[in-house]
């Protein structure tokens, strides 16, 4: 199961808005046959992938068995059923190590499986398999994609000195590491404040990437010029702006909150409809401010660098003081070094 997550890890960045699936194929005696990964949408999943490259080998993988990191799917969507395929091709057993949370899915393909007589096992790195898939699993169970809150920030908690510039708080390490991140979102969202102090690109160029993600810009009056290089190629942008203005095919009306400002769960809402898995977001402190005063950030991924900028602009206005006793918990999922920097990983409690 551990070789078959490596495989799943090489559908990032390739195979959104479909989930992260690798599949190796033992022998009876347990040897390695084959292995594979879920390409882009439309195109094969992981069992198929796997079945070709054992039969281009000349190996005949009837009775073998299949490890895969998702249940094998049930129903016709861009392609046939994995579980047809695996039937046809005579596995006699199925390792799985998460059931599937699609609706569409959801153990009819282990029972679909079984009722042909093929042993199931489930359950083996379960954890490690809803990890790689976490925005996958999050919108199947919400409708919403995972949101994961960045920002880089000095030790004195700064993003950036009192005139706005940033560049550059942590170092070429951290923000290469930054760069890995939003390879593995959907989509990567900014507000237009951003893009107008520090016009970003938002895109994945450090690593190698089959699908660039989505770059969204949330912009309540459309005031984003044309110029933007978040809205250049490569990849697909979308513009979010409010009711008052008139958009175009890449732009999308949102609704307003109370506060006149974007209704950010509405956004979500859309985003999930478009298929959406994890949203990255990078912005400034009044939209990391509006997005944690919300409670709607799943994930926080911190890098500090060992600077102390003394004034300046914080991480995160957020709209109203909490006390104490209603603050929001977050609980530690890894403290890592990246260069000269550190980075802290952060999740919402259960």
């Amino acid at each position: 199961m551990q070789l078959a997550l490596r495989w799943a890890e090489q559908a990032i960045g390739r195979s959104d808005p479909n989930p992260r699936v690798g599949c190796v194929l033992l022998n009876p005696q347990g040897g390695f046959l084959s292995a594979g990964h879920t390409q882009a949408a439309g195109d094969a999943h992981a069992e198929v992938m796997a079945l070709r490259q054992a039969r281009a080998q000349g190996i005949d993988p009837r009775g073998a068995t299949a490890v895969v990191t998702l249940e094998p799917c049930s129903h016709h969507g861009r392609t046939p059923p994995c579980c047809d395929a695996l039937l046809s091709a005579g596995i006699a057993r199925v390792i799985v190590a998460l059931q599937d949370p699609n609706p569409q899915v959801a153990g009819q393909g282990l029972a679909r499986l079984a009722a042909a007589g093929v042993q199931i096992d489930l359950g083996l790195m379960a954890d490690e398999a809803e990890a790689l898939n976490v925005g996958f699993c999050h919108r199947m169970r919400t409708g919403r994609p995972w949101v994961r809150l960045k920002w880089a920030a000095s030790l004195d908690g700064l993003t950036a000195h009192p005139d706005g510039s940033s560049q550059w708080i942590t170092g070429p390490e951290a923000r290469r590491d930054g760069q890995w991140w939003r390879r593995r979102a959907g989509a990567v969202l900014t507000g237009v404040g951003t893009v107008l102090a520090d016009d970003p690109r938002l895109d994945v160029r450090d690593w190698p990437c089959a699908r660039q993600p989505l770059r969204v810009v949330l912009d309540t009056h459309a005031s984003t010029p044309a110029t933007a290089r978040v809205l250049q190629p490569p990849g697909d942008a979308l513009l979010v702006h409010g009711p008052d203005t008139k958009g175009t095919q890449a732009h999308w009306q949102a609704p307003l909150g109370t506060d006149g400002r974007i209704d950010l769960a509405a956004v979500l809402d859309e985003l999930g409809r478009r298929g959406t898995n994890e949203l990255h977001v990078e912005a400034g402190t009044r939209l990391n401010g509006a997005w944690l005063g919300a409670d709607l950030v799943d994930e926080l991924l911190v890098y500090v660098a060992p600077k102390l900028l003394g004034q300046g602009r914080g991480v995160a206005q957020v709209p109203r003081a909490l006390p104490f006793g209603d603050a929001q918990r977050w609980r530690w999922l890894d403290l890592t070094p990246v260069g000269e920097d550190v980075r802290l990983r952060l999740r919402r409690p259960g």
